[in-house]
C-alpha cells in the first residue's frame, strides 16, 4: 500500500479552499491534520472550527494527529467533527487504552504515534489494539524540519513486529518526507507518508505527489 497524506500545516491558510481543491486533483487519498496545544509540543495549530471547515471542503480521508496532553478528553469531539482516523502520542498518556477506547466509542479508527527517541519496542503491548502506528521522523511541533534517516530502521522494526504478531496494522511516517526518502520508507514497510512542505511548496502538487508514490 502506498498513500500520500498532504499535511495541512504547510498549506497557505489565506487560500485554504483553493489549496484543498488543488489537492483533490491529485492522487492523494488522505489529508493529514496536526492538532497542537502548545503544551505537549511548543506550537499551537488547528482547533475545532478550522477542522470542521476543512471537512466540509474536502472528501479526503481525514487523518487527525493529536499532539496534545490529555488526548482522551478531546478525541471524541474530533471524531464528531469528521475525523476518520485519530492518532495520539504514546508519550502523552499514562493509560493508552483509555484513549483508544474513547476513539473507538466515537466511531473512528485509532492510531498511536511515537517520537524519534521512543523505541519501537515501546509499542509491543499496545500494537494489537490500534489500526495504525505513526512514526515521527522529526521532533513533533514544527513543519519543514530535516528528515531523520534513523526512522527507516524504526519502520523496519515496527513492520517486523506487525508481521510477527499476524496483524494488518498500518504504518505511517511523518516529518521531512520527500521523493528523496519516500522509496526507502515504502520499501521498509511504510503504508502512508505525510508530506507537508514537499507538496505545498512544490510548483506542481500533482507531480510532487506522483514522484513520492513512484519513488524507488
Amino acid at each position: 500500500m502506498r498513500i500520500i497524506a498532504p499535511s495541512l500545516l504547510a498549506a497557505d491558510f489565506g487560500n485554504l479552499h483553493s489549496e484543498l481543491r488543488a489537492i483533490a486533483d491529485t492522487r492523494a487519498e488522505w489529508l493529514h491534520i496536526d492538532v497542537m496545544d502548545g503544551v505537549f509540543v511548543p506550537n499551537i495549530s488547528f482547533g475545532f472550527p478550522v477542522f470542521s471547515a476543512v471537512k466540509k471542503a474536502s472528501d479526503l480521508f481525514m487523518d487527525v494527529h493529536l499532539m496534545i496532553v490529555n488526548p482522551q478528553k478531546y478525541a471524541a469531539r474530533f471524531v464528531e467533527a469528521g475525523a476518520d482516523m485519530v492518532t495520539f502520542h504514546l508519550e502523552a498518556v499514562d493509560n493508552p487504552r483509555e484513549c483508544i477506547d474513547a476513539i473507538r466509542r466515537a466511531g473512528a479508527r485509532v492510531g498511536i504515534s511515537i517520537k524519534p527517541k521512543t523505541p519501537a519496542a515501546a509499542l509491543a503491548g499496545i500494537l494489537p489494539e490500534v489500526d495504525m502506528v505513526l512514526i515521527m521522523s522529526v521532533e513533533p511541533g514544527f513543519g519543514g524540519q530535516a528528515f531523520m534517516p534513523e526512522a527507516i530502521d524504526k519502520v523496519c522494526k515496527v513492520r517486523e513486529m506487525v508481521r510477527g504478531a499476524g496483524l494488518d496494522t498500518m504504518i505511517e511516517v511523518d516529518g521531512g518526507i520527500s521523493s528523496a526518502n519516500a522509496g526507502a520508507l515504502f520499501a521498509a514497510g511504510a503504508d502512508v507518508l505525510v508530506a507537508g512542505s514537499s507538496v505545498f511548496r512544490a510548483a506542481d502538487y500533482r507531480e510532487a505527489i506522483n514522484e513520492m508514490l513512484e519513488a524507488q
